[in-house]
């Protein structure tokens, strides 16, 4: 399979576009908390915590493939296909998105981001693998969006590690966290592919 079919197969010139779109939106929407100096520090928290799940949602659903039963028959094993447009998707969403907020990791900034980003997006791509591209949105919905309502303020002990989507920057434990998470996603979605629809 070529380079430009697989391109198209996958949407991802699409997928690209809209991963560019939401660091834009990221990129604006800090802009305006952090120049309204209500929130001091924390005012890029929405931002960190709630990019990242768009983000994610846009690359799950653009692991989604029309050739599901040719890629079964191939030839070549296609873990490493699937492991490269992933990494390539999560490197555009992370630099897009750590670019929209600069600034020290201790207020929520860049570092922060590829974190998010990183656990964001191994939980879509787990959710790939077992509910289908189309729907792996959702878990990273509920999971990002649960813990913003319900973190704690403090930000130490076993909370770094459940709400490593709160954290700052150089939290260890939100860190380990989230790099397993997206381990984990990767390593089911490049094992099993995306789930086909109607399975």
């Amino acid at each position: 399979m070529s380079r430009a079919l697989y391109l198209r197969s996958r949407a991802l010139p699409a997928v690209a576009s809209s991963l560019v779109a939401a660091a834009l939106l990221a990129g604006w929407a800090a802009y305006e908390l952090q120049a309204a100096r209500r929130f001091g520090g924390t005012a890029r928290i929405p931002v960190v915590t709630l990019a990242p799940m768009l983000a994610a949602g846009i690359v799950g659903t653009g692991l989604y493939t029309h050739s599901d039963e040719l890629d079964r028959t191939a030839v070549r094993a296609w873990w490493p296909r699937r492991l490269a447009h992933l990494f390539a998707l999560t490197a555009l969403a992370a630099g897009g998105l750590a670019l929209a907020v600069p600034g020290s990791p201790e207020v929520f900034g860049g570092q922060a981001m590829v974190r998010n980003v990183l656990g964001a997006t191994g939980i879509a791509a787990g959710s790939a693998a077992l509910l289908g591209a189309r729907l792996s949105w959702l878990p990273t919905t509920v999971y990002l969006s649960g813990t913003y309502l319900s973190a704690p303020s403090t930000h130490d002990g076993v909370a770094t590690v459940w709400a490593w989507p709160m954290q700052p920057g150089p939290q260890p434990g939100a860190w380990l966290a989230a790099c397993a998470t997206y381990v984990c996603g990767a390593a089911l979605y490049a094992w099993r592919g995306a789930r086909p629809d109607g399975d």
